[in-house]
């Protein structure tokens, strides 16, 4: 063997071994719903109250619903006709506040959509 092979030839214990991944642990705070939590408050923003005009009422609802747990949820609560829902998740959002970085919790929101004369009576 030459002088340079020598000097570039690996051994045994200098292969190097495939690193191992770092895992990862998101903190989540977990959050138990029971079955009736599927409404968890009406949404009263700006838009969201003009909406109400069009016969569509948006409500926040619980991270696991779908579009007929809330339909049959509104049916049961306000014994009105649901048309149609829509289902939005809002996702959550980095925030600064002075040197501190911290999150806005996400959420999912629905819009029900009633009947030509149906309506909800929300609290203002």
């Amino acid at each position: 063997m030459s002088l340079l092979n020598k000097l570039f030839k690996k051994t045994k214990k200098e292969v190097a071994k495939p690193r191992e991944e770092k895992k990862v642990v998101e903190k989540t705070t977990a959050v138990v719903f029971k079955p009736g939590e599927i409404l968890l408050s009406p949404h009263t923003a700006e838009k969201a109250l003009a909406a109400q005009q069009l016969n569509q009422y948006v409500f926040k609802v619980a991270p696991f619903a779908n579009k007929i747990m809330v339909a049959k949820e509104i049916k049961k609560n306000y014994n009105v006709k649901v048309v149609g829902v829509n289902i939005i998740n809002i996702p959550r959002k980095a925030r600064l506040v002075g040197k501190t970085k911290g999150f806005k919790t996400g959420y999912k929101k629905a819009i029900v959509t009633l009947a030509k004369g149906q309506t909800i009576e929300m609290a203002k």
